[in-house]
C-alpha cells in the first residue's frame, strides 16, 4: 500500500543580487500586510466583537494596495500575500480551537524571513524554478532528486538567520510505503548523560552539540557585546558569525536525529516512548541548555510522523508512571529515588541501571496500552494542578 503523503524537499540556492532585493522586498511586504491584517482583527474584536475572516482581510489587502502610503505592496508578488493571510486565518483557527495561543506580531529582525507560493506564483519546468516577477530561474543546489513525476504543489522561500537561502518544495511522494510488519518492539528511555536508553540494554551517546562548540560560540558572542548598537556594518558581521555556529549546530544536531529516528522505525513494530512536558522542563535553570541540546521534542515529532508514513506505531505512556522505581523484574516499587542513584538493587536481588530499568518499564507499560487498548494521558497534571517535571534527568555536571 502507498500512502500519497505530502512531504516538502529543502534545498539551499544562490539568488542573484536582483533575485535577493526582489525578495527581500517580498519578506518585508509579507511581514507588513501579516501586522496590519492582525491589528484590523484585533481591534475588530476588542472594539466590536466582530469577527474577521480571511475574505474581508482580502478585501482590505486590495484596499491597502490603492493608498498612496502602502503603493509599494504592488511592487511584490500578490501570492505571498495572499498566502499570509491564509496563515494568519489558520492561526485564528487553531486559537478558537485552543490549540494555540493568540497569534503574535511578526518582528523585523526576529521573525523568520519567509515567503509561500502557490502554482500561480512560480513556474518549474525541467528542473528549473521560476518565481513570480523574476526573469532567471533560482541557482538551486539539487542535493536530492524530486521523486519522478512529482509537482511541487507549494514554494517557500526562506532566509535563515545564518544569511542562508532555501526554497522548499511541498510534493506528494509516491515513494513513501509502508514497511513489512516487524516483531520487534522497543521501550526508550531519553536522558541527558546518554541521549537515549534502549529496553534492549543499548545507549546511544549524546553529542552535545552545543557543548563542542561552546567556547567558539562564547567567544563569537563576546564580539558581538562589543560592537556598537545600531545597523552598523560591523555588528552585522559579527551577528552572522555567531548565528552560522547556532546554525552549525542545529544541523549537525538534526542530521543526528534523523539517523536514530530512522533506526528505530526501520527495526521496530512499536516504538515506546514517555510523554514528556518538555516546556515545563525547561524552567529548571540548571539543565535547561543540556535539555535544549537533546531536543527530546524534535526527536518526539522526527519519530511520530515517520512512524506514520511506514505503517509503525509510536506509544506516549503517561509522564506519571514510576518507570525508574518500579523493579522490571518483580514489579515492587521503590519509595524514593533520588536523582543521584544511577545502579540501585531491589529487594528481590535484582540489579538494575536506572534507565535501562525505565525502559524496560515503559516498554512493557506501552505493550499493555496497546494491547488493551487503552489510551494514554498525555494531559495529565499533579494532584495540586503543578507542572509535571521528569524524575529521571541525571545529576551530572553539566
Amino acid at each position: 500500500m502507498t500512502i500519497r503523503a505530502k512531504r516538502a524537499f529543502k534545498y539551499r540556492f544562490y539568488p542573484t543580487d536582483g533575485q535577493a532585493a526582489e525578495l527581500s522586498r517580498t519578506f518585508g511586504c509579507v511581514r507588513k500586510v501579516y501586522n496590519m491584517a492582525l491589528a484590523a482583527r484585533t481591534e475588530a474584536w476588542t472594539l466590536r466583537q466582530e469577527r474577521v475572516n480571511y475574505n474581508s482581510t482580502s478585501a482590505m489587502l486590495t484596499a491597502w494596495k490603492k493608498t498612496e502610503e502602502l503603493a509599494y505592496l504592488n511592487d511584490v508578488s500578490s501570492v505571498p500575500l495572499q498566502q499570509t493571510l491564509r496563515h494568519l486565518q489558520t492561526a485564528f483557527t487553531n486559537f478558537f480551537a485552543k490549540r494555540a495561543k493568540y497569534p503574535r506580531f511578526k518582528s523585523r529582525k526576529k521573525s523568520r524571513k519567509s515567503a509561500e507560493y502557490t502554482t500561480s506564483g512560480f513556474r518549474f519546468r525541467d528542473g528549473m524554478l521560476t518565481l513570480a516577477r523574476m526573469a532567471d530561474p533560482l541557482d538551486i543546489v539539487w542535493s536530492r532528486p524530486l521523486p519522478e513525476g512529482a509537482t511541487p504543489s507549494t514554494v517557500t522561500v526562506s532566509q535563515d538567520s545564518a544569511g542562508r537561502w532555501y526554497v522548499s518544495l511541498l510534493c506528494e511522494d509516491p515513494s513513501i510505503t509502508p514497511l513489512p510488519t516487524a516483531e520487534t518492539a522497543v521501550g526508550v528511555d531519553a536522558g541527558l548523560d546518554h541521549l537515549l536508553t534502549l529496553s534492549t540494554g543499548e545507549k546511544i551517546s549524546n553529542p552535545r552539540h552545543e557543548r563542542r562548540d561552546r567556547a567558539r560560540l562564547a567567544k563569537a558572542q563576546r564580539e558581538l557585546a562589543r560592537k556598537a548598537k545600531g545597523d552598523g556594518a560591523n555588528r552585522a558581521k559579527a551577528r552572522r558569525k555567531v548565528a552560522r555556529i547556532h546554525a552549525r549546530i542545529a544541523d549537525r544536531r538534526r542530521d543526528h536525529l534523523h539517523k536514530i529516528t530512522t533506526r528505530l522505525v526501520h527495526e521496530n513494530q512499536v516504538v515506546v516512548i514517555e510523554d514528556l512536558t518538555v516546556r515545563n522542563l525547561l524552567k529548571n535553570g540548571k539543565l535547561a541548555r543540556a535539555i535544549s541540546d537533546a531536543a527530546w521534542s524534535e526527536f518526539r515529532s522526527m519519530l511520530e510522523y515517520k512512524a506514520h508514513w511506514y505503517g509503525r506505531e509510536v506509544i506516549a505512556v503517561d509522564r506519571w508512571f514510576p518507570s525508574s522505581k518500579l523493579c522490571s523484574v518483580c514489579g515492587s516499587l521503590q519509595d524514593k529515588m533520588p536523582l543521584n542513584v544511577r545502579t540501585w538493587t531491589c529487594d528481590c536481588g535484582t540489579a538494575h541501571d536506572r534507565d535501562m530499568n525505565a525502559a524496560k518499564n515503559l516498554l512493557a507499560a506501552g505493550l499493555a496500552v496497546s494491547a488493551c487498548g487503552a489510551g494514554v494521558r498525555p494531559q495529565r497534571r499533579s494532584p495540586g494542578g503543578q507542572s509535571v517535571m521528569k524524575q529521571e534527568a541525571p545529576r551530572r555536571e553539566l
